[in-house]
């Protein structure tokens, strides 16, 4: 039977003849009974763990007949790892989770959860308009009392009670057990069309609507993950550490019975889950050697060091293989008994009732603790890693029989004809009852409508709605005049900033922090040395000794985890500001921006966001100081991610307003936005002569806000002369730069238009046609490199538009920064800016 690679029809042959063999109970036990004389679950709790189990199995089945003429597009499966139903049973319905893409029967017993008692959550699924409001993702349940610690179950995750454990007491016990009732394939139809709609990729799928395959509701606070390389571990982390920040907030107006309220002020928000939550999530064995794995273990236990608390399960699905790779024997133990800080337990998930004891233990542990800990949950692979997987390549026929013995849904059939809950022919009967329903299913959803046009994929991508952004900056003006004035006045000292007088870059950022942190009491502002330090350019000093360290805190040197905590943070509710040091470190965690951040809205139509502001300190200039690490011009990448807003401000006045919109289009729209910052600028005073103070500029007082608001993708002008002859398009350290080189080309009676792009992503585009239709002549000033800069970006725009006049680039060249004069080589100058335009004004 058993052929070079686990067929399905291998795999459902020898179930069925297991269940076949399997001798009966010689008396019946009572399904309301301890499945056997010492386990916590009742009889029915197990079927329910069975049922879970063989709704996974069966979509898996499904998935390999979809794709066999041509319609499902997804075959990774759960065979093998269907014992995490267990673990879903022993955590609460609220509890948030980032799932591992084996995960089937955890997002089918959790579904199932629900559906038995819909009070645990309200509806947050994506509305089909666009334009609603996107604060939907609200989960209700146990609210746990801030004074006394106690737990209130509001809605209860359970029926019925299981018989206790003697050895553990009822203070200690976590209370959440598997829906009780044994109903069969009812409780889980609903989760088994939303992943067959997720196989055939219809738009009808609740979470993705199409876009992907992937386990997510927001409803059963389930966060879609997309990486199968452990990249959600750090999100993981920094949602753990928000949760638990959350929790701690005085209780004066921020508790609601819905969770904990955060601030009155724009983007207030609900922390989407209970006080008292724990964050799981799952991954493989192959991925603990990922260095994403890697940031988050090594976060979870230096912030535990250090005596924070973080309440993270994290679960290692460990099947021995990655792909074809397979893990050292032991080394995933040792690995993971090795963490600093997190407790270790582990299971053999072909065991559901040892599985569930332990993953219950582990779970109270870290609620009650609220502190990290890792479940290893052994398990099998079956039927290889997808369906193209030829295992024959790496593994034997008795490798493949051995994993086919310590199948985890037969290993449940059996515990429950052992224990006379059932007879493998009554079992048999309820698995091809699912197996027909399933098949049904899939049929159904084969009729669905797909995504039909390019508008319908990236609709859910990044929403941009700058009336309600503009709002939002009117309002936060108001309140800072108006009813918060007192509170501003204090926090800066009695003297805002607004009668400083005029401000460097660096300063202007600085206060427009400080309002932001007025206006936004979930905001809260982190990153290396940005606390005590007051950040390595000052940019943020003083801001902890008037926020506290709890808004204001240092983390530990790495990027991917400073960019985990944001992503958690933002999607528990807060509104992060999260700081990389040096344009050239963000290289080093990119991919929690790519691949995390800005998928978010995309792969949840909205459900779920994560609202965040990334400032970076980046480009080159910087004098006596520097090299490839403090002068780095690499800013394609960011450019490159769909949906992400990349702003540079080149000038005091410019950055503040910049800032507010940045903020308010995060707390408005969700938007993940990196507020890039020239270092060189951070300082500057004069602009034409030493001692001229022209690149200094005030604050305008809250009254001025309104008028001097910066929409996203919205360039500025700077007219030098009759501005008739020539334009110069740039940003950062190019506008500063192109504005002395236009004063020269003035002197020769050349009237030049200078356009601050301000923002490259989105760029300014009818800005960008306009001001260049209006010369004929256009300079593309690009402090980035002549291959991938932003330069490439601005012609094409041109190009696109039907643009005529001439058009001339100068850039950086295609180098890294050197230190010292030798950066002059290679980095755009006022001279060159000159001797360009005088080159295209020749033509």
């Amino acid at each position: 039977m058993l052929s070079d690679v686990t067929t399905p029809q291998d795999l459902d042959d020898r179930f069925r003849e297991t269940l076949a063999a399997l001798p009966a109970a010689e008396r019946r036990r009572d399904p309301a009974d301890p499945v056997t004389d010492d386990a916590p679950l009742t009889g029915a709790q197990v079927l329910d763990l069975f049922d879970a189990q063989v709704t996974s199995r069966q979509l898996d089945l499904a998935g390999r007949w979809l794709r066999s003429f041509g319609e499902g597009f997804y075959t990774i499966g759960s065979a093998g790892h269907e014992g995490n139903a267990a673990v879903a049973a022993a955590l609460r319905p609220t509890d948030p989770a980032l799932l591992h893409y084996r995960s089937g029967a955890f997002y089918c017993l959790r579904a199932a959860q629900v559906a038995a008692d819909p009070t645990l959550v309200t509806d947050s699924q994506p509305s089909a308009d666009p334009n609603q409001d996107d604060d939907r993702v609200r989960a209700v349940g146990a609210e746990r009392s801030a004074d006394s610690g106690s737990t209130v179950d509001g809605a209860s995750t359970r029926a019925p009670e299981p018989t206790a454990d003697p050895q553990v007491s009822e203070s200690e016990r976590d209370g959440t057990e598997p829906n009780g009732a044994a109903n069969g394939f009812a409780a889980y139809a609903e989760a088994a069309r939303d992943v067959l709609r997720g196989m055939v990729a219809s738009s009808l799928e609740p979470i993705a609507g199409g876009r992907h395959k992937v386990f997510g509701r927001a409803d059963l606070a389930i966060v879609p993950t997309t990486s199968t390389i452990a990249s959600h571990l750090p999100r993981a982390v920094g949602m753990g550490l928000a949760v638990e920040r959350l929790r701690r907030l005085d209780s004066a107006g921020r508790r609601t019975g819905a969770g904990v309220r955060v601030g009155s002020g724009a983007g207030a928000t609900h922390a989407p889950w209970p006080p008292d939550a724990i964050v799981v999530c799952s991954f493989g064995d192959a991925s603990v050697n990922h260095a994403s794995a890697t940031a988050a273990f090594n976060t979870a236990g230096w912030y535990d060091h250090a005596g924070l608390r973080i309440p993270v399960l994290f679960v290692c699905e460990d099947n021995g293989l990655g792909i074809s790779v397979r893990s050292p024997e032991g080394w995933v133990e040792a690995t993971l008994r090795a963490k600093p800080g997190i407790r270790y337990f582990s299971a053999d998930g072909v065991d559901p009732v040892r599985t569930y004891e332990v993953a219950a233990e582990a779970a109270a542990w870290v609620r009650r603790n609220r502190r990290p800990a890792v479940l290893h949950l052994r398990t099998v692979r079956l039927m290889g890693h997808a369906g193209a997987d030829a295992e024959s390549a790496y593994r034997s026929s008795a490798e493949l029989a051995e994993d086919l013995d310590r199948d985890p849904v037969a290993a449940t059939a059996r515990l429950l004809v052992d224990a006379g809950v059932a007879t493998g022919e009554e079992l048999l009967a309820r698995y091809d009852e699912t197996g027909w329903q399933v098949r049904r299913l899939a049929e159904e959803v084969l009729g669905e409508p797909k995504l039909t046009s390019a508008a319908d994929v990236v609709s859910a991508l990044a929403p941009r709605r700058p009336v309600r952004v503009a709002r939002a900056v009117a309002d936060a003006a108001a309140r800072a005049s108006g009813p918060g004035a007192g509170a501003r006045a204090e926090a800066f000292g009695g003297k805002p900033p607004e009668l400083a007088g005029p401000m460097t870059l660096a300063q202007s950022i600085n206060a427009a922090l400080a309002d932001g942190m007025l206006d936004h009491p979930q905001m809260a502002l982190f990153g290396e040395d940005v606390a005590a330090k007051g950040g390595v350019y000052g940019v943020t000093k003083g801001l902890r000794d008037r926020f506290g360290a709890a808004r204001v805190f240092d983390t530990l040197l790495d990027e991917t985890s400073v960019l985990g905590l944001g992503l958690g943070a933002g999607l528990a509710g807060m509104l992060p500001v999260p700081e990389i040091q040096y344009l050239a470190y963000l290289h080093n965690a990119e991919d929690q921006l790519r691949g995390e951040a800005a998928t978010m809205r995309f792969f949840s139509q909205g459900a779920f966001r994560n609202p965040m502001v990334v400032r970076v300190a980046g480009l080159a200039y910087q004098e006596g100081f520097g090299g490839h690490f403090h002068n780095d011009n690499s800013v394609a990448v960011l450019r490159d991610v769909p949906g992400l807003v990349v702003a540079v401000p080149a000038r005091p006045d410019d950055a503040a307003p910049m800032l507010r919109t940045c903020l308010a289009s995060a707390a408005v729209d969700g938007s993940v936005c990196v507020f890039l910052e020239p270092i060189a600028l951070y300082h500057t005073r004069d602009l034409y002569t030493e001692g001229d103070g022209e690149w200094l500029a005030g604050y305008p007082e809250p009254g001025g806000w309104v008028a001097g608001h910066v929409p996203i993708g919205r360039a500025r002008v700077y007219r030098v002369g009759s501005a008739d002859d020539l334009t110069i398009i740039t940003f950062g350290n190019g506008v500063r730069m192109s504005l002395r080189a236009a004063a020269v080309l003035a002197e020769e009676g050349v009237g030049t238009r200078v356009v601050d792009l301000r923002w490259l992503a989105p760029l300014p585009v009818a800005d960008i046609i306009r001001e260049s239709s209006a010369t004929g002549r256009v300079l593309v000033v690009d402090e980035t490199r002549r291959s991938g800069g932003v330069g490439e970006g601005v012609i094409a725009a041109l190009v696109d538009a039907g643009y005529v006049g001439a058009a001339r680039r100068v850039a950086g060249v295609d180098s890294f920064v050197p230190l010292g004069p030798a950066a002059r080589h290679v980095l755009v100058s006022a001279e060159a800016i000159t001797d360009g335009a005088r080159t295209l004004l020749a033509r």
